[in-house]
């Protein structure tokens, strides 16, 4: 009889607040969940097919990610004004998820560097136009004391769709081509092709079942300065600036893996790791910002990227770098769903796109000098390897 209460009792705490969210926030999670596992098949795996299957330099590796990079940002800026002015948010997430859907296949038949240029440029044109509507009709949806859990929630969709496309490119290449050095365009082909289910579903989910969060339409052109912002939204923004300025690609911690001792397979099962971990800490953690306040939160999240960061300076085998890559995700979790409560508790919400827009935008742009460098840097150092590997004289 205790054991049924304290079950009963356990249920009603943890259920309840998340049965009361609004029909978006588990329409909005399950089409990141499902993008993610469409996108995360593929975006792990271009560098490989460019390099590889189209012999194509590392520069111009970098140069597709940074133009595909930097038109998502600006337009991230724009959208999210725009659907201030129109006064809605659905069918401009709607567009931006259905662009990047649309040109998905044609990487199948890709054949040259600036076809892939395209699809990629594309794809992250749809990425701009829906992120921060999709932000803003996410935080519309909810009231501010559950703000923190609806976004740990679609974070842990995102996160959750992530894992599920690692793994699915990781069994294909397992039972396509196990043992091979190097990506083949067969391989590449099949993962674009189930690629393509989820994206497709994702759209439907979100076009037939989400509800418009309608807001007053304004008369003037969309504007996205920070003169009309709260003053402790341009402190965060400024925060968050300099904390990315101090970032480093998780590309660098990949290889400080493989420097370490993991093969391949290896490396997909940190990345793995690191997923489940973020999938399963974002929704607790974006309650915990709910109860205690998203700063506290944010405050320690950035303390944790620190301490893991000092680990990966002094780890010393691969499994040192994989478990302390796991422990990342618990800065992911308290971070990412956290800041996007903040904003929306920092911001009107007629102004929530714009805030959206220029946060994302912010971010994006000042990470891109180093994501680019980051991105070359890396896969030249992976190329390098194969080339000793493939070289190298078998014992």
């Amino acid at each position: 009889m205790f054991a049924q209460r304290a079950g009963e009792c356990i249920l009603k705490r943890f259920t309840m607040p998340k049965l009361s969210l609004p029909r978006n926030v588990w329409v909005l999670s399950a089409t990141s969940f499902l993008t993610d596992i469409s996108t995360e098949m593929l975006t792990n795996l271009l560098p490989l097919f460019l390099a590889n299957v189209l012999g194509v330099r590392t520069s111009v590796i970098g140069l597709i990610d940074g133009i595909a990079e930097t038109t998502a940002s600006l337009l991230k800026l724009y959208s999210g004004a725009l659907s201030d002015k129109l006064g809605g948010r659905k069918w401009l997430t709607v567009t931006g998820y259905g662009l990047s859907t649309l040109v998905k296949p044609f990487l199948y038949f890709a054949s040259t560097w600036g076809w892939v240029l395209g699809v990629r440029f594309a794809d992250r044109v749809g990425k701009g136009i829906r992120t921060a509507p999709r932000d803003a009709l996410l935080a519309g949806s909810v009231v501010q004391h559950q703000r923190g859990l609806a976004f740990g929630l679609h974070r842990a969709g995102d996160t959750a769709g992530a894992f599920t496309g690692l793994a699915i490119a990781t069994l294909v290449i397992a039972l396509t081509q196990s043992g091979a050095a190097q990506l083949t365009r067969a391989t590449f082909q099949t993962i674009v092709l189930l690629s393509i289910f989820p994206a497709v579903l994702a759209v439907l989910v979100l076009a037939l079942f989400a509800h418009e969060v309608t807001g007053k339409a304004q008369t003037s052109l969309p504007t996205f300065n920070l003169k009309e912002m709260d003053n402790r939204f341009k402190l965060f923004l400024l925060a968050a600036i300099l904390f990315t300025l101090g970032n480093s690609s998780d590309a660098f911690i990949i290889l400080r893996g493989q420097e370490r001792g993991l093969t391949v397979l290896q490396v997909m099962g940190m990345l793995l790791t690191f997923n489940a971990i973020y999938t399963v800490l974002a929704g607790p953690l974006g309650v915990l910002s709910d109860k205690i306040g998203r700063r506290k939160l944010l405050l320690g999240g950035w303390l944790a990227y620190g301490l893991v960061y000092l680990g990966f300076a002094a780890a010393q085998t691969g499994a040192q770098v994989w478990a302390l890559f796991g422990l990342y995700g618990v800065h992911y979790a308290a971070t990412e769903g956290t800041a996007k409560a903040y904003i929306a508790d920092l911001v009107a919400e007629e102004r929530h796109g714009t805030a959206y827009g220029l946060y994302h935008a912010a971010i994006a742009l000042t990470a891109l000098p180093a994501s680019v460098r980051d991105v070359t840097t890396a896969i030249s150092t992976w190329g390098c390897v194969s080339n000793r590997r493939n070289n190298s004289t078998p014992v």
